[in-house]
């Protein structure tokens, strides 16, 4: 029977002061200021306009995502924070995560943010050679990198992602090992470590760069997987990894496929009617100047679906596979409001092909299926195919759908 999971919120923020080539998140080049109070008036007026789809359910999480959230001032985000607790029940344990790139990073900035009410800091590294910064597009330098997480630390927030990528341009088994080591020696709480893709509508899809072969690309992941697990960081999702107890909570809750509320442009939502058996994903207008001129009406709605039954499984799979923690039968029928019989050939069948395993009712894949996620996930399409309206399905994904560190 279909449960009622667990919500989060998501913010976004749609402007940075670069696009980057393989950027394909709803993100826009700045063109002159940031409207700070315009932008934060308007998402308060989206959060209302939701209200009714979410009335007395309790907030485990807020993510401030983007483009890039640190160019609004410390001021700015607490003002959106007030308002979020004026409308929503946010509990003292809230985790409030927000996007940082530290090339927007001002000294006293992270304190600021501290005393708005942020919790945890997602740090946008991505590498810290110089040469793979430029390529990649990227604002700051491996100094205000380094720079942005000592003023975390600093600023008493220490409970920080660093962003990283491998598989760069030319990138070189060594060079994405010392990227690894120079992030663990600043101590962050949390490392997310994803391969750079090329994503349609980008630079980089348009015009590809030389990228490592795929046997490069998998030495890089695991010799990178190695030294985290040595230097005490707990591998919990494909692409993410944690000391004991810091692991991403409003990830999480996106992974085990739990609800989201989005605000913003190009924010999505994922809402759950456990009374009427409707699980349904929602999404707002992307474009800044419109999102702007609606922002708190039914006009900034982009789009509803209902997700039929027959996607419910694949959509459930596509996320929670990514985890190291395994489900089980009641897991699966809570969340989806299906029956487990629906996955369970499917589920045999992969396990006897060595791709799943199962220990006392526990599903979860086996390293290989960890090494073939994609074609694993992909079992579960549904027979007809076709596109599903589905949520991230990457470490990186955020910007149409939710934020992921």
């Amino acid at each position: 029977m279909l449960q009622t999971p667990p919500l989060s919120l998501y913010v976004h923020f749609p402007w940075c002061v670069r696009k980057c080539p393989y950027c394909d998140f709803n993100s826009h080049a700045l063109q002159g200021e940031v409207p700070e109070a315009e932008y934060a008036a308007a998402l308060l007026r989206d959060l209302e306009q939701d209200l009714p789809r979410v009335r007395g359910r309790p907030i485990a999480t807020v993510f401030f995502g983007g483009g890039t959230p640190s160019l609004f001032q410390p001021e700015t985000i607490a003002a959106i924070l007030h308002g979020i607790r004026r409308h929503l029940m946010l509990g003292p344990d809230a985790e409030i995560t927000l996007e940082a790139n530290p090339g927007t990073v001002e000294r006293g900035r992270f304190a600021g943010y501290r005393a708005a009410g942020v919790t945890r800091l997602s740090i946008g590294v991505q590498s810290f050679a110089s040469l793979h910064l430029q390529v990649l597009g990227r604002i700051h330098s491996a100094a205000e990198a380094r720079h942005a997480a000592e003023q975390a630390h600093a600023a008493g927030l220490d409970n920080f992602n660093l962003d990283l990528m491998y598989g760069l341009p030319e990138q070189t088994l060594a060079q994405a090992d010392a990227d690894v080591q120079q992030a663990i020696a600043l101590n962050p709480a949390h490392i997310s470590h994803y391969q750079l893709t090329l994503e349609p509508n980008t630079l980089f899809h348009a015009h590809p760069p030389k990228l490592p072969d795929e046997d490069l690309i998998w030495e890089m992941q695991k010799q990178c997987q190695a030294r985290l697990a040595e230097a005490g960081y707990g591998h919990y999702e494909i692409s993410a990894y944690a000391r004991e107890g810091r692991q991403c909570r409003h990830n999480l809750n996106y992974w085990r496929y739990g609800d989201y509320l989005g605000i913003g442009a190009g924010a999505h939502g994922k809402l759950t009617d456990a009374g009427a058996d409707r699980i349904s994903r929602l999404w707002k207008l992307k474009h800044p100047a419109a999102y702007l001129r609606v922002a708190g009406t039914e006009t900034a709605i982009g789009g509803v679906k209902e997700i039929p039954e027959h996607e419910r499984s694949f959509e459930y799979m596509l996320n929670h596979l990514r985890l190291m923690e395994s489900f089980n039968a009641a897991d699966f029928e809570s969340a989806t409001g299906l029956p487990f019989s629906q996955p369970q050939g499917t589920l045999e069948r992969l396990r006897i092909r060595g791709l799943m395993q199962m220990t006392n009712g526990q599903w979860r894949p086996t390293e290989l299926g960890y090494a073939y996620l994609n074609d694993l996930q992909a079992e579960f399409l549904p027979p007809r195919g076709g596109n599903t309206a589905h949520g991230p399905s990457s470490s990186h994904s955020h910007a149409a759908a939710p934020d992921l560190d």
